[in-house]
């Protein structure tokens, strides 16, 4: 993960600066892991999915409003990584070592 931040002071009155973070992971399932994060995003965040990563942008006009919505994110990216992981494993282990042919026929290999 990598994070960066335009500043950490807050504005002088009358401007508008906002704050940002980038955070940027790697995953097996990176565009199911993405999906499983997009009902808590908000309209703060941009995320995209780029081949095995997900690379999501947070812009908030305080650094304490950046702090939490960033570290919200990377519960929730957690939660969802790990749920990914273990139906995975849980599907290898179901499908016990038989693949469905295009057909849905089931083969053993």
């Amino acid at each position: 993960m990598s994070g960066e931040s335009a500043g950490d002071e807050e504005s002088a009155p009358g401007e508008v600066s906002n704050r940002t973070a980038t955070v940027r992971t790697t995953h097996a399932d990176a565009p199911l892991v993405a999906a499983a994060l997009a009902p808590d995003e908000t309209d703060s965040m941009t995320t995209r999915v780029d081949g095995d990563a997900i690379e999501c942008v947070v812009e908030r006009p305080t650094t304490g409003g950046l702090q939490s919505t960033v570290d919200d994110h990377v519960v929730n990216l957690r939660v969802a990584d790990r749920l990914v992981e273990r139906a995975s494993e849980h599907l290898a282990a179901d499908d016990g070592g038989r693949r469905s042919d295009t057909n849905g026929d089931t083969t053993n290999t």
